[in-house]
């Protein structure tokens, strides 16, 4: 997920295919990465911010909670030596805290969800809100992502999962926010075709997909 006001540009995770994505979207700037959650297919792209390194010359703020920092560090061990490598990726590893934060020009409330047992990191940017990976969304995050006019939250798949929410939970999540527009993302290539299943899903509900743009 890509975050751009023309002034600052952010990454909420670097996924596997992180380097591909910016490559794709041409992005020659990005000012901080905002980390959901330690998992690998959330984190495993990381690397790969040591071309912006490169091009700006300096480190990327990451911006983690303290579990996530401790994973990150044993994953990419070598970028936090104390005599590192030449050219291996300079990170500057940032707390998140539940309290609002800025980056450059762009205002993040955090707040905290459930992937099972795991906590994971939402975040509020003014009028939107990003979910990925949750199962239950506790009261108070509900009232933080609530007035939000764009929301995009996971939905794994239709069938129950232990871990994150279905198709179904998903629209039942949606309904009681009532955002303007919403996408589902984090989808297993169980749900089924885009085509045939928007077709089930209430008004202003869709499926998102890899080069998606909203604009605000």
């Amino acid at each position: 997920m890509l975050l751009d006001d023309g002034k600052t540009c952010i990454v909420i995770d670097t996924g596997p295919d992180f380097r591909q994505q910016m490559l794709r979207e041409n992005v020659k700037k990005l000012d901080a990465v905002l980390i959901t959650h330690c998992h690998k297919d959330h984190i495993a792209g990381m690397d790969d911010v040591r071309s912006f390194n490169f091009l700006q010359r300096q480190p990327m703020k990451v911006y983690a909670g303290k579990a996530d920092q401790q994973v990150i560090k044993q994953e990419f061990a070598y970028a936090f030596t104390d005599n590192p490598y030449p050219g291996v990726p300079k990170i500057e590893l940032i707390d998140i805290q539940l309290q609002l934060f800025k980056v450059g020009t762009i205002e993040v409330i955090p707040f905290l969800v459930k992937h099972m047992h795991l906590d994971v990191f939402g975040f509020r940017i003014g009028d939107f809100s990003y979910i990925t990976d949750a199962n239950y969304i506790p009261p108070e995050s509900m009232e933080i992502i609530r007035g939000s006019k764009v929301i995009i939250l996971d939905a794994l798949r239709r069938r129950k999962h232990v871990s994150h929410f279905t198709l179904d939970e998903a629209v039942e999540v949606i309904e009681d926010l009532k955002p303007d527009l919403s996408y589902f993302t984090h989808i297993s290539h169980l749900m089924g075709k885009h085509s045939e299943v928007e077709t089930d899903l209430p008004e202003n509900m869709f499926l998102a997909y890899d080069g998606l743009e909203i604009q605000l």
